[in-house]
């Protein structure tokens, strides 16, 4: 695919955000389809493309469930890319063969170097985020490479995101425009509304029922500080707790959510002021619920003052999930923490992984 097969219909705004300016196509570049997609607006291409770069496992899903694995040339980081549970849905991703983008920062050169046909990458996210981006940058890319589309849907606390937020299904439909697998989307968009929106929402417990949680991060074993994400600002990332209706214990309390510029942690004082009746904890989904277990868990029954929240005593400290949420991991942590949360209503598989896999490879 040559470099020029593809437009680029964008300008850089004053504000540093990229805003996008449709029907600037001259004749003899007339894109065969456009996606329009905020930052960058409306993107034009005259063929599908085979290569692509992304950071956040949550596109990197969208692409996979969209059977684009093997264009797939890179992760942000990949110890955050948790490719074993795509085997329940007959995908097998080799890791050593991605690169890498971050690396004490991320690099323009790695861009240069893969040479992929569109780089699935809200730009405001390498300016506002690494070091050393300036808006002059992505424009040398798209001109050397590919264009840019995406939007940083996995959270909504960065002031410079200034722009729509996508839901994770409106981003998934974008990004099945790019690759024209909007079959393959509908599949998707359908089995999930019978899933999560259908059968697991209809089993919930009446709402008052429901316990209020709070969501954090803390990756080491026996944490004693925690970033919070407050649901209704973690955007794609607490997906499945909004899917499972769960209650926001940190709403109403002066608890601020990460982001780029905030990066306060709370330690076990300020959580027992919230006293949640379930604590989720993000940054360990290499472990087993019996592995988190035996050292998170154990380790706060054991501390003087964690052992005094309410969660603790209870038995209620959960695995969170992923910084990053795709389609596929969306699906595996409702069930996971349906289970988890609602054990009275919800047990053994909750959905046909036979159904994604097939939808994946285009059996559907």
């Amino acid at each position: 695919m040559q470099r020029r097969d593809f437009v680029k219909a964008g300008t850089v705004a004053a504000t540093g955000a990229l805003a996008g300016c449709g029907g600037l196509f001259s004749d003899s570049d007339e894109p065969e389809y456009t996606v329009n997609m905020a930052p960058v607006g409306e993107v034009g291409f005259q063929s599908v493309p085979e290569s692509w770069t992304t950071y956040t496992p949550g596109y990197a899903e969208m692409g996979i469930a969209l059977g684009q694995a093997d264009g797939l040339k890179s992760i942000g980081f990949k110890p955050r890319f948790y490719t074993d549970w795509y085997t329940d849905f007959g995908v097998d991703i080799d890791k050593g063969s991605l690169t890498q983008l971050y690396e004490s920062g991320v690099g323009k050169e790695q861009f240069y170097s893969i040479d992929a046909d569109v780089q699935i990458i809200d730009p405001n996210w390498l300016i506002n985020n690494f070091k050393g981006w300036e808006e002059s940058d992505i424009d040398n890319i798209v001109e050397e490479t590919g264009p840019f589309i995406g939007n940083a849907i996995f959270r909504q606390t960065d002031k410079w995101h200034d722009y729509k937020y996508y839901s994770m299904y409106e981003a998934f439909e974008k990004i099945s425009q790019v690759f024209q697998q909007q079959d393959r989307y509908d599949a998707f968009s359908t089995m999930h509304e019978e899933y999560v929106r259908g059968s697991v929402a209809d089993n919930l417990p009446p709402e008052s029922e429901r316990p209020a949680a709070m969501l954090v991060y803390a990756a080491s074993n026996e944490p004693t500080e925690f970033a919070p994400y407050p649901l209704k600002t973690t955007g794609t990332g607490a997906k499945h707790l909004r899917d499972l209706g769960v209650k926001d214990a940190v709403e109403g309390n002066d608890v601020e959510g990460l982001s780029s510029t905030n990066r306060t942690k709370i330690d076990f004082e300020t959580m027992l002021e919230v006293d949640p009746d379930v604590i989720l904890i993000k940054g360990h989904e290499t472990q087993s619920a019996q592995e988190f277990s035996d050292t998170v868990v154990t380790y706060l029954q054991n501390d003087d003052v964690a052992s005094e929240l309410t969660a603790v005593q209870n038995g209620r400290v959960y695995r969170g999930g992923p910084v990053y949420q795709g389609p596929l991991s969306n699906f595996l942590l409702v069930e996971r923490t349906a289970k988890d949360l609602y054990p009275d209503s919800f047990s053994g598989e909750l959905f046909d992984r036979q159904r994604v896999a097939d939808i994946i490879s285009g059996n559907n």
